[in-house]
């Protein structure tokens, strides 16, 4: 007979959700990294081209409004655009800002397809109100 083995005590609901959502500067280097690769390291919304150092994260969808710091929703913009977007939404940011909207359509990714379907009505709007 096989001896049995002792039984695994857990953690509480609350800091097991703790636990999880503590994130190290080892797996925001890890998503910074990836990011780059898939951005083809340039800012998605004015298309200049950016090193490690000077590339910041910004969440598309923002923390603010209830957004996450996730890969899919993590897009790599130069600072200017970064302080540009601030905690705005997608649809008014690329609203205010079309040619922002038309760079994260071409440069963007592996972001949510939500997203980028908001970014392309937002700026034919935009345009088309501009027309």
């Amino acid at each position: 007979m096989l001896a049995r083995l002792p039984r695994v005590t857990r953690l509480p609901r609350r800091a097991r959700r703790t636990v999880q959502h503590f994130r190290g500067a080892r797996y925001k280097r890890a998503i910074k990294c990836a990011t780059m690769r898939d951005c083809g390291r340039r800012c998605v919304y004015c298309a200049t081209a950016l090193d490690f150092e000077t590339a910041t994260l910004d969440p598309v969808y923002p923390l603010a409004h209830g957004g996450a710091h996730h890969p899919r929703n993590v897009v790599l913009a130069c600072t200017h655009c970064n302080h540009l977007k601030s905690d705005l939404l997608p649809y008014e940011f690329f609203a205010a800002f079309p040619w922002a909207g038309a760079n994260f359509m071409r440069y963007a990714r592996t972001v949510h397809r939500a997203l980028k379907r908001a970014a392309r009505r937002a700026v034919s709007l935009a345009y088309a109100q501009a027309a």
